[in-house]
């Protein structure tokens, strides 16, 4: 998981404006945190902070409240520095900048980063949901949707201190209202076109399906699509009517108990097949249901999806063919489905401009076989017994991470590769469904089959009912807890939330806490297991990868205060705030950053440089554990109940007894048992917060000791290294910390030197030692010269096995050799005897003329000449050859 580098975040702590983002709405300040808090918890998931980039907006009671992040911590470090310098001239240290808050009128003050969007709705806002062009919020409530045209930044960051009155919506003002049944979820479909569909659904498992426009008004008043799951499920057929019901008394149904829906979620834009257009929805029961393919009337998808649904709506048509065991239900349904991809394919895409720029190719919703697809489900969970839930615990939540596209597939046959996005390359080939449950328990399944789009059949004797057909299952992978035993409350409502950085990668938010959960530690190695061709061994390895690989869970942050409720984290990750998670409890914010790892600051140095000569000068590391904010509790801050409840008392009809003295009767002591009953509750919650405020300063001190300690370590180690610490030793040394880190470098780079000199010596003795083997040529030409060395000087350890061929040939030349011997030897003879025929005679005589036979010595000379011209062909082939394979 990414390391915490802080807790706070200054400009969004009190007394700053950025704080007042936060802070508790009018009609909600007066309640005790406990009532609040408990209040919120019962209503539903609390979804109250949703962003624009930098833009933060933040429900508070009926109003929303909006801040660009990156101005607000501008415009805190501008104040401070100009606190700082103002301090140091004439000690004045107010700003103008900033407008205070106003506790007369408890009015939030508009300026510079923040704003105040007023809203129409009447009750308390539960949920902000972001449209995924970011120029539409989905606003809900308990039981009301509403939706929000966000204008541009430019709009609210005109310098204007009036609350801002964007243009608001109603949806569904007669299907959405307090006397119907609750609304659960709403969620942006992610094939709408330039994400104007809104789907919404109720407790009561309605699903309809809004296709907004802001130049059509019946667009907000009648959804285009309404289907009624309850109905759906006990379907026959396409031609039936599964419309929710306009009736307002209902009859008992067990229905309404097993498909009471606690949330609904949609794959992300980018997933594979039928993942995009798949509503997934969790029952309170346990019950997990899908709704495939769920599209509205008009619909843009991604450029890939639907050549990819082509192909495997293809390869099943092939497999069907030519498999003998295929079932009657298996083959009307893939004719349904080539009849849905037929008209697809017949419909001429129109052309529409999206948001920056780029071309929209929508289509219509295939009306062949029908526009209300099939309910799939309940699927059934493989848990093991020990996983098994009680009875009391109930579903709060779903997040669906889609499956990868297959782009191998797709491309198949063709000359060039399709572009993979980086969230592809280390990602799943199945859908990864993640289940959250009261008790804080996440079950993460796998969707192994995979869901694809299926309809009801026709109204048709012999295809009407399908009493074989298999249930769909999802195989339960890891289950693991988020909360312990103490920390589980029947009435709270955990949420996920999902993160910025990778896909695999989710937010658990619950009153307990925020945990971070990764599932990357064993997707790349299912994946390669999934992709893998030997089936050897499969059972034993998928059982070996799931009990060893786990997911990585970690709390990142514990509250204070066990009864505050936390608002859905909120990831964020910008160049100018960083990588950080944004909750909120019911009137302070809660912020963490992260570092950024390691690849991405290499990347942005080398985009950014930093000048650090007049540029901002690196932020250190810090050498401290990062802690949680402590936030004094708010009945410190509280104003009392007892002189609103004495001026109560004075006008009504006990006032008498406030103007005379104290007498017993019972009328007095009704005043002192209220009275004792007011002062004795404001008391005990005193006394818990001054308690826990001492234990905190108490605990704060040693905590600095120990900073203190560490820093000082941190300090000795740095003058060590620098050498400061010899330096101020020795007093006669009068050295700068300059020349000091001077001379150390020099120090080090002769060093450097110094080994680089051993490396490079060290390498040249290793390149003489070490030698490579011959070659082919070179081991002909060696075991050649070996040869003619034998055949002229007669090598007597010539090996048994030499050929007869070689052997007469060396013969031959030693007989020849032997032959210029012996002439050699008998000239030297000659020679001698006639130098010793002189020297007896003792006269300087000239030498006598020897009468040689002209015949002789030709035949001699002949013969010299012809030794020699055969020792000079045998040198110049020798040469030659050793040409031939030096050139070679």
């Amino acid at each position: 998981m990414p390391k915490i580098r802080s807790f706070s975040a200054p400009w969004l702590q009190e007394p700053n404006p950025g704080h007042k983002l936060f802070e508790q709405a009018e009609e909600t300040n007066r309640l005790p945190a406990s009532i609040a808090s408990s209040r919120n918890a019962s209503q539903g998931p609390n979804r109250t902070i949703a962003h624009r980039g930098n833009e933060v907006f933040v429900a508070r009671g009926r109003e929303i409240r909006w801040g660009d992040l990156a101005d607000l911590k501008d415009a805190w470090e501008a104040q401070q520095s100009r606190t700082g310098s103002a301090s140091h001239l004439n000690g004045d240290s107010s700003d103008s900048s900033f407008e205070v808050y106003d506790e007369e009128t408890s009015r939030l003050p508009q300026g510079p980063g923040y704003r105040v969007i007023k809203t129409p709705v009447a009750s308390e806002i539960r949920q902000l949901v972001i449209s995924p062009n970011k120029d539409q919020l989905a606003v809900l409530t308990s039981h009301t949707v509403h939706v929000c045209m966000l204008p541009d930044t430019s709009h609210l960051t005109s310098g204007e201190t009036a609350p801002f009155k964007p243009k608001f919506w109603t949806v569904g003002p007669t299907t959405h209202v307090t006397s119907k049944s609750a609304v659960v979820s709403a969620l942006w479909h992610p094939l709408g076109v330039n994400g104007s569909c809104l789907v919404t659904v109720t407790e009561d498992a309605v699903v309809r399906e809004w296709e907004l426009s802001t130049i059509d008004r019946w667009s907000f008043d009648t959804p285009t699509l309404e289907v009624d799951l309850k109905k759906l499920a006990d379907g026959t057929s396409l031609d039936q009517d599964f419309g929710a019901s306009t009736s307002t008394n209902k009859a008992f149904s067990p229905d309404d108990f097993d498909m009471k829906v606690a949330s609904a979620c949609f794959a992300s834009r980018n997933s594979n097949g039928w993942a995009p257009m798949t509503l997934w929805v969790a029952m309170a029961e346990g019950d997990v249901y899908a709704l495939c393919p769920l599209l509205p009337r008009r619909w843009s998808p991604p450029p890939t999806l639907i050549p990819s649904l082509s192909v495997s709506v293809a390869q099943k048509i092939e497999t069907l063919e030519t498999d003998p065991e295929a079932t009657r239900e298996e083959k009307l349904l893939a004719k349904q489905q080539l009849e849905w991809m037929a008209d697809l394919d017949n419909q001429e895409p129109k052309l529409l401009d999206g948001p920056y720029g780029e071309v929209t190719e929508v289509y219509s919703r295939p009306s062949r076989p029908g526009s209300i697809p099939r309910l799939q489900g309940p699927f059934e969970l493989a848990v093991a017994p020990q996983d098994e839930q009680d009875d009391e615990v109930e579903l709060k939540d779903i997040f669906v991470i889609g499956a990868k596209r297959n782009t191998a597939d797709l491309m198949m046959g063709e000359d060039f590769e399709l572009y993979a996005d980086d969230d592809d390359k280390d990602s799943l080939s199945v859908s990864v469904i993640c289940l959250l449950s009261t008790s804080g328990q996440v079950k993460v399944c796998l969707d192994i089959d995979g869901v694809e789009a299926q309809w009801l059949p026709p109204r048709n004797a012999s295809t009407r009912a399908f009493p074989d057909q298999d249930v769909p299952s999802l195989l339960v992978f890891h289950t693991f807890d988020t909360l312990k035993p103490a920390e589980i409350t029947p009435d709270s409502w955990p949420v996920f939330s999902e993160d910025v950085t990778t896909r695999y990668a989710f937010y658990v938010t619950h009153a307990a806490g925020i945990t971070y959960v990764s599932l990357a530690p064993w997707v790349s190695l299912l994946e390669s297991e999934l992709q893998s061709d030997s089936e050897a061994g499969a059972d034993f390895r998928f059982d070996l990868m799931a009990k060893g690989q786990r997911a990585e869970v970690d709390r990142i942050y514990t509250p204070q205060h066990a009864q505050n409720v936390l608002a859905a984290a909120t990831a964020f990750k910008s160049s100018d705030l960083g990588h950080f998670v944004l909750s909120a409890t019911h009137n302070d914010p809660v912020i963490m950053f992260f570092d950024t790892p390691e690849s991405e600051l290499m990347s942005d140095r080398q985009e950014t440089p930093v000048s650090t000569e007049h540029g901002e000068t690196p932020e250190p590391l810090t050498v401290w554990e990062p802690r949680p904010l402590f936030h004094p509790s708010e009945v410190l801050s509280r104003p009392s109940t007892l002189p609103p409840w004495v001026d109560a008392l004075r006008t009504s009809r006990k006032r008498p007894l406030m103007q005379q003295e104290v007498r017993l009767s019972v009328a007095t002591l009704e005043i002192f048992t209220e009275s004792h009953r007011l002062v004795s509750s404001e008391v005990f919650e005193l006394n818990n917060a001054v308690a826990e405020l001492f234990r905190k300063c108490e605990a704060l001190t040693y905590e600095l000791k120990e900073q203190i300690t560490k820093v000082y370590e941190v300090n000795q180690r740095i003058e060590t290294i620098s050498g400061e610490g010899e330096s101020r030793s020795t007093k006669e040394q009068n050295i700068s910390e300059e020349m000091l880190v001077r001379n150390r470098i020099d120090v080090m780079k002769v060093r450097q030197e110094n080994l680089a000199r051993r490396v490079d010596n060290l390498r040249k003795r290793l390149g003489q030692v070490s030698t490579r083997e011959l070659s082919d040529k070179e081991k002909a030409w060696a075991e050649e010269v070996r040869t003619l060395a034998g055949s002229i000087l007669g090598d007597e350890e010539e090996e048994e096995d030499t050929t007869s061929a070689s052997i007469s040939t060396a013969g031959k030349s030693l007989k020849r050799f032997e032959e210029v011997q012996t002439l050699r030897d008998a000239l030297f003879e000659q020679a001698q005897q006639l130098q010793s025929t002189d020297s007896v005679d003792g006269t300087a005589s000239p030498m006598p003329v020897m009468k040689i036979p002209s015949e002789i010595r030709k035949q001699k000379v002949a013969q010299v000449m012809s030794l020699l011209d055969r020792e000079t062909a045998l040198v110049e082939a020798v040469k030659s050859r050793l040409e031939r394979l030096s050139i070679e």
